[in-house]
């Protein structure tokens, strides 16, 4: 049962084009945002479309293929943790972020086909 401790499955599109870019040390990063959506009927039998919105972040290998194949609109599904952090923002208030550190993603469409 560890291996189902802080795990997240997303399928969904991208938001807008990857932030790729080079940490200090080297090592590259993408951050994306991901949309997931649910469709239901509400009580008065109307369909409804609901979007969430998911920040996600891969390093290394994961980010390359990412900027390689990936931009608005591309489809993917990805597998990883929720990592939460805080920072001090450019007026040095403390914000909170979640995030989706991402270990696996699978293309479900490229570059050339995103919608």
């Amino acid at each position: 049962m560890n291996t189902l401790q802080n795990k997240v499955q997303l399928i969904g599109n991208l938001g807008n084009n990857p932030d790729v870019r080079n940490t200090e040390s080297g090592k590259k990063m993408a951050r994306v945002s991901i949309a997931t959506n649910e469709n239901y009927r509400n009580a008065k039998g109307e369909t409804v479309k609901e979007t969430q919105w998911h920040n996600a972040i891969a390093w290394g290998k994961n980010a390359e293929l990412i900027e390689k194949y990936l931009t608005k609109g591309s489809q993917v599904a990805v597998e990883g943790k929720l990592v939460n952090r805080n920072y001090v923002d450019k007026d040095g208030i403390k914000r909170y972020t979640t995030e989706v550190q991402v270990n696996d993603i699978l293309f479900l469409s490229s570059k050339n086909n995103a919608k």
